[in-house]
């Protein structure tokens, strides 16, 4: 028996929906769940990753979470540097601390990499690939930045971060792109473990787009690098 998503406390928004089968585990679609708080989503992608068979198909999810900073798993608290009322979650994906908020698209990539042959650091650069390639749809140059996974403008703003999970060869967590974000709360944390990055969203460089057409056009980008790389590693740099 395949996996189901647990039930998820929390509000979900109207344009909820279901996510079609998908035939021999070959295509990805985008499960849009709404806004949802984190720790359930949380807890429920580590189910779903723990009740996996090899036959389990690979999933997206999309999201819009409310205010939270979360801290990788070997995150420093003192990248914390004033919280204010907003909650602080120790999780378990890689990298350090990153905010999340209203306005900000969330996908998570319950994949089984080890299934289709692909290594994480080809993982990680082809969910930087689908990211760059999203955000070109809205003219946005986004590009990667040696030693720190996400996507960067070339003035060195980060618009995108990313962290992972990956256990028993699957993974789970995602990527953030920020869309129209108020931005305030990133001042009072060092994103992603580096003081003074500073942080924009799209809405910043001009664009008006929705959060859940940006996670639609990741989902996108991100399936037709799968259907395209079935096995192995093959992209560089």
């Amino acid at each position: 028996m395949n996996p189901v998503i647990p039930p998820i406390s929390g509000p979900a928004s109207a344009g909820e929906r279901a996510a079609a089968p998908v035939p021999d585990g070959a295509a990805l679609r985008l499960q849009w769940l709404g806004r949802r708080d984190y720790v359930p989503t949380w807890e429920a992608m580590r189910a779903f990753t723990a009740a996996r068979t090899p036959q389990t198909p690979d999933a997206l999810w999309g999201v819009e979470h409310p205010p939270v900073f979360t801290l990788g798993q070997a995150g420093r608290p003192e990248h914390v540097l004033a919280p204010h009322s907003i909650a602080v979650v120790h999780t378990d994906r890689g990298g350090q601390v990153t905010y999340h908020g209203p306005g900000q698209a969330v996908i998570y990539l319950l994949l089984d990499i080890r299934r289709r042959r692909w290594m994480v650091r080809e993982t990680v650069q082809r969910i930087e690939e689908a990211t760059i390639r999203a955000l070109a749809r809205w003219g946005i140059a986004g590009q990667r930045k040696a030693g720190a996974p996400g996507i960067y403008l070339a003035g060195g703003e980060k618009i995108s971060a990313l962290g992972l999970k990956v256990r028993g060869g699957c993974t789970y967590h995602g990527v953030a792109i920020n869309v129209a974000m108020d931005l305030t709360p990133f001042g009072w944390i060092n994103p992603c473990g580096y003081p003074g990055l500073r942080t924009v969203d799209m809405a910043s460089l001009g664009v008006q787009a929705g959060v859940e057409t940006v996670a639609a056009a990741f989902a996108e980008e991100f399936a037709a690098i799968w259907q395209a790389l079935p096995a192995g590693p093959t992209i560089d740099g």
